[in-house]
């Protein structure tokens, strides 16, 4: 009886928790390649007969094509829409009038740039559910006391309502309409392109109400498919065998898309082209010329699927003038450009679309996604070598594009940065994770062919770690790694894939795909096995980055020599070179001093892998060790032989300052928190213990000076190869000098190649 009385109350609890429980995961969205939750499909709109029509359309100043200045096409005119009481249920109208599924933010105060023309709605009260902007109640269509520096924008999702119809309402000036499809795609028909990844060459396809249609080729141009390539990821097209399209179309009967397309080929995306023509169709369904459009693109060096002649008259070999880093997947990143022997950033401002597009043309991609301004994947070193760039669209390379070369008052937290479309490779069809409490982590589970078939299986995680865990996370579009596991019993993930299927894997952390790593062949070889021992990873969407301060170790080096008696701590921590262990405790070691300025320029704060309770008590020096080895300091010849070594374990690794309005988190005394602040820095000052290379028997002469960070890459970072410095030193047996020091890849290829060692900490001697 009571049982009875009280299960009621029991579900109702277990109810709310798992509500709870999955609301803590709902700001994650949903990653590519998870399933969605269904979505209601689109009926076109029945308007009253009174009801004004209008048509809109998202214009000015983009940084991604789902977004822009709300226009309105009422009266045959062009005009724009008031921020005044204007809210996320009328962007929501708009987006959805759009055939966008829903409103992401809207923006008031001409953020877009200024439109023109009359501004048509002002003080819109809408409720989110109205069919057109038209419905929402208003001053009326016309009546507004505002400006154009009131323009209202919208950013909307990038996904389309599922059945979208474009309806157009104002048949007589459809040239000014910008393309609303549910969808777009190249199909390839030619059986030697059906299995080619990624598909280069065939029709190119509309989804319109949830129907594929093929598109007129009487008025197509060459603009028109450089766009289409661009938007699938290929940085341009080419021409293609006509004839035997032609026999194709002829044996199956083609269904066209009612309108023609009017690119100008500078456009990021279809939806940002103008409506052509309405398609007048013959009476056999054909239309004037009779055939699809077809187009045929060229795939960047990293997609392509053969060796191909000629591309190299298409791509400079030579070192580029243009480099992406920070960003966790292939294509994004911030934009670096080339100048001087020198590598710097661009200043944001007029950060456009267009002048992203050709960044990411000019490195093999296709058009852009989205121009990222304010740091957004981190902050470079270094200089800001471009300002206020305005591209036409069709320069070869960012460089061409006009430019201010005054970049005043621009600092790294205003660093331009770009996600670029790539070809669909399938890789995230290839790889899972399985049994994680979210989509971001799990077991590592690959499908391989075995025996002809295709199985799902586990992954060894002998020698599984940070580099082989970043291209996981990479290959499913997931961001950085944020953990490697070499255990996941508490992930239960599908029982069929517990067989081992992949060992022996070993990644340099670049790759696209884990099959690219190296790793054993048919001949698999997995001692621990797979289930409770197979490798895991979590990921994230930030990571930190650090960066060493080069002009900090040149102002601060010194030499002192210390007696043995007063070294005792050191000596037990390995700071000393081994012949110390000989010598007699009155002796001095010589030792090269520095300080050391490490700052976090990611996106996420650095923290050690190790959790407090590992951390390990050094009663000599009196602190908590949280990183064993946290930097390495190397002295070479000039021929590149070591000649002496130091190393440094991350004792009280906190924010010892920060940029302005940013607040320190870390301060390791008594036993505090251990990391470094976003925005903040951590140094080592000169005069602590280990902060020194023992130089007591390296000869006078000229030697080659090297810092490592993170050298075992045990924490996570968007940015490796700026984790080493490199300084030129001379040492005239009494004094010592530091001259061009400087971060791995900051220079110029030629002239880092004069500085033996490392090039950068992409390869390690893990």
């Amino acid at each position: 009886m009571l049982a009875t009385h009280y299960l009621p109350c029991c579900t109702v609890t277990l109810l709310v928790l798992l509500k709870l429980t999955l609301a803590q995961y709902e700001h994650l969205g949903y990653p590519p390649g998870y399933p969605d939750p269904e979505q209601e499909q689109y009926t076109a709109p029945q308007l009253a007969p009174d009801t004004p029509r209008i048509q809109l359309r998202l214009a000015g100043d983009k940084r991604k094509h789902n977004e822009g200045r709300v226009e309105v096409f009422y009266n045959s005119e062009w005009g724009t829409v008031c921020d005044d009481d204007f809210t996320i249920h009328a962007a929501q109208v708009v987006c959805r009038e759009l055939g966008y599924l829903e409103a992401i933010s809207w923006s008031p105060s001409s953020k877009y740039g200024k439109g023109q023309g009359p501004i048509w709605f002002d003080n819109l009260h809408c409720t989110g559910k109205e069919k057109t902007l038209a419905l929402c109640p208003s001053n009326g269509i016309g009546v507004s006391d505002c400006k154009h520096s009131e323009d209202v924008g919208v950013v909307c999702s990038d996904k389309r309502i599922p059945g979208f119809k474009f309806v157009n309402t104002l048949p007589n000036h459809v040239e000014n309409l910008d393309i609303q499809v549910e969808d777009a795609r190249i199909r390839p028909i030619l059986s030697s392109y059906r299995k080619r990844i990624p598909v280069t060459e065939g029709y190119v396809e509309v989804k319109d109400g949830g129907k594929w249609k093929q598109i007129c080729n009487t008025e197509w141009t060459q603009f028109n498919s450089r766009v289409i390539c661009g938007m699938f990821g290929f940085p341009g097209e080419r021409k293609y065998n006509a004839r035997v399209y032609k026999m194709f179309a002829r044996r199956r009967k083609p269904t066209y898309w009612d309108f023609s397309v009017n690119c100008t080929g500078n456009e990021a995306h279809l939806s940002s082209c103008k409506l052509g023509q309405a398609t007048s169709l013959k009476s056999n369904g054909t239309c004037a010329e009779g055939l699809p459009v077809v187009v045929s693109c060229v795939p960047g060096r990293a997609f392509s699927p053969t060796p191909m002649t000629g591309f190299r008259k298409a791509f400079r070999q030579e070192q580029a003038l243009v480099r992406l880093r920070g960003g966790a997947i292939v294509g994004e990143g911030r934009v670096e450009v080339l100048k001087n022997g020198e590598w710097g950033t661009i200043c944001d401002d007029n950060w456009s679309l267009l002048s992203a597009t050709v960044v990411c043309r000019e490195l093999g991609f296709g058009t852009a996604k989205e121009a990222l301004s304010g740091g957004r994947l981190g902050q470079g070193m270094g200089p800001v070598h471009m300002n206020e760039v305005e591209c036409s669209g069709f320069e070869k390379s960012i460089t061409e594009c006009y430019f201010n070369k005054d970049a005043l008052g621009c600092s790294h937290e205003e660093d331009a940065a770009v996600r670029c479309n790539v070809p669909a490779m399938g890789f995230q069809e290839r790889l899972r994770l399985s049994g994680g409490r979210n989509p971001y982590e799990g077991r590592v589970e690959v499908l391989v062919e075995k025996n002809g078939s295709l199985v799902w299986g586990t992954v060894c995680s002998e020698g599984w770690g940070t580099m082989e865990a970043m291209v996981v996370c990479r290959q499913l579009g997931l961001g950085f790694a944020s953990n490697a596991f070499q255990e996941t019993w508490y992930w239960p993930g599908e029982v069929s894939a517990d067989g081992v299927v992949m060992s022996g894997v070993r990644c340099s952390g670049t790759e696209m795909s884990l099959s690219y790593c190296l790793h054993h062949g048919a001949h698999l070889s997995c001692p621990k096995g797979g289930g409770r021992n197979a490798a895991g990873v979590s990921c994230s969407e930030t990571a930190p980055d650090l960066v060493l301060n080069p002009q900090v170790v040149e102002q601060t080096t010194y030499m002192e020599d210390r007696p043995m008696f007063m070294l005792q701590c050191a000596y037990e921590e390995n700071c000393l070179a081994s012949a110390s262990s000989a010598v007699p405790a009155n002796s001095y070691r010589r030792l090269l001093r520095f300080s050391s300025q490490i700052h976090n320029n990611g996106q996420s704060d650095f923290r050690p892998k190790a959790s407090r309770h590992s951390w390990v008590w050094h009663d000599c020096h009196r602190h908590y060790h949280s990183m064993e080895v946290f930097t390495l300091y190397d002295l070479f010849s000039l021929n590149g032989t070591k000649v002496a070594e130091g190393h440094k374990a991350s004792f009280c690794l906190e924010d010892s300052e920060c940029d302005e309005g940013i607040e320190k988190r870390y301060e390791c005394a008594n036993f505090g928190d251990q990391g470094i602040t976003v925005g903040c820095w951590d140094t080592y000052r000169h005069d602590i213990d280990c902060q020194w290379i023992d130089i007591t028997d390296i000869k006078p002469g000229d030697y080659i000076f090297q810092i490592i960070i993170n050298p075992n890459y045990e924490v996570p970072e968007s940015d490796y190869t700026n984790n080493i410095l490199k300084c030129r030193c001379r040492y005239d047996g009494h004094r010592v000098w530091m001259y061009s020091c400087h971060n791995g890849g900051s220079l110029s290829t030629e002239t880092e190649q004069t500085f033996p060692g490392l090039l950068n900490n992409q390869v390690t001697h893990r």
